[in-house]
């Protein structure tokens, strides 16, 4: 049986992605409550870093993947002449797996045989355990688990200012509609293939504004992510509050701890949401919800994952690679305005949404 306190000096790797670290830092505050006075240091993304900045009894250290080289200079220079009790080494993307080198532990516990990849094993000398069918956050309860805490139900504390929320407030506030219930929609994901189409955003946001919500569009500046809101806009004959680009991290944190749902594909601010316990109507078709899906509301995803997986490959999840993406630059064309309709529906039945307002 291993015992926790045998791991006092505990280094993270968890470089990226926005959703992935909100994954991790349900893990990392479990292990704090369970062992309090372990020293964590993680080691993560410079952009995740400004969403998680401030997280209480956390070192982080910055690893800017924009350096190339540099990146692990800089890592090398920091560590030199520590050794951590245990590395929990999260990621096996490739230049996550190099920077494991450069971070000098007794134990560099890594995934089990079935999800290494890109020389995951070469960078680590103890395994977690094996799981059927892990969503990403249960993979991180693995490393928590092999460090002897205790299951615990994912819960968050997320880091944000008075300043922070004040804006997501006066920012809501100032918005000049009657009414009072928040429909945040975070259109746009990493890939543009991973989208929804632009008409159909619209119709949703047509369908919350007649049940009497406002409705918020948030992303980043990114050109991108502009021109999908503007186009989501010039399809609606009602006023949107558009917040594209005019947030950082923390205050958009701050508007999906405001809102009553959240519409979004699979991309970052939905496992935001997550962590401020707002609901999550999560669009799928290139990855298994089930997997990848906003943890606490996997059964609120609209998806067409399975049904591409099916024709695409012959076989369902189950029989293939846990994890396997299906391809195609059109398949989120066939998620249905209806069944969105439904799925939004049902949630402000189930939550009584409106019934609090």
């Amino acid at each position: 049986m291993v015992q926790t306190n045998q791991y006092q000096d505990i280094c993270i790797l968890r470089l990226s992605a926005i959703g992935d670290v909100c994954h991790a830092v349900s893990a990392v505050q479990a292990i704090q409550r369970h062992n309090p006075k372990a020293q964590i240091t993680w080691v993560l993304g410079k952009v995740e870093a400004m969403l998680l900045a401030d997280l209480p009894g956390i070192k982080f250290v910055i690893f800017d993947k924009k350096q190339g080289k540099v990146a692990y200079k800089k890592l090398k220079s920091e560590f030199k002449g520590k050794k951590f009790d245990v590395l929990l080494h999260m990621q096996v993307a490739l230049r996550a797996n190099i920077a494991a080198a450069y971070i000098p532990a007794k134990v560099k516990m890594g995934f089990d045989w079935s999800r290494c990849k890109e020389g995951h094993s070469i960078f680590t000398n103890k395994r977690i355990a094996a799981q059927s069918e892990p969503h990403v956050l249960e993979g991180f309860q693995g490393f928590t688990k092999a460090i002897g805490v205790p299951h615990y139900e994912p819960s968050w504390q997320m880091p944000y200012s008075e300043n922070d929320l004040a804006f997501a407030n006066k920012t809501l506030g100032d918005f000049d509609t009657p009414n009072k219930k928040i429909f945040v929609i975070s259109a746009a994901a990493s890939k543009k293939e991973r989208n929804w189409l632009p008409e159909r955003y619209a119709a949703l946001a047509q369908h919350a504004y007649k049940k009497g919500f406002k409705v918020v569009l948030t992303g980043s500046p990114v050109d991108m992510e502009k021109a999908l809101a503007s186009d989501i806009q010039s399809h609606c004959d009602f006023g949107i509050l558009n917040l594209v680009g005019k947030t950082n991290l923390k205050q958009l944190l701050c508007i999906l701890k405001q809102a009553d749902l959240v519409l979004a594909p699979d991309t970052g601010p939905a496992h935001m949401a997550v962590t401020v316990n707002t609901p999550v109507i999560g669009l799928y078709a290139h990855s298994n919800p089930k997997r990848t899906g906003p943890y606490n509301y996997q059964g609120y995803a609209v998806e067409v994952y399975h049904k591409n997986l099916k024709a695409q490959f012959g076989k369902t999840a189950a029989q293939l690679p846990w994890g396997k993406r299906c391809k195609g630059k059109d398949l989120m064309s066939q998620i249905q305005i209806k069944d969105v309709v439904e799925m939004f529906d049902r949630i402000v039945s189930e939550k009584d949404i409106l019934e609090s307002a």
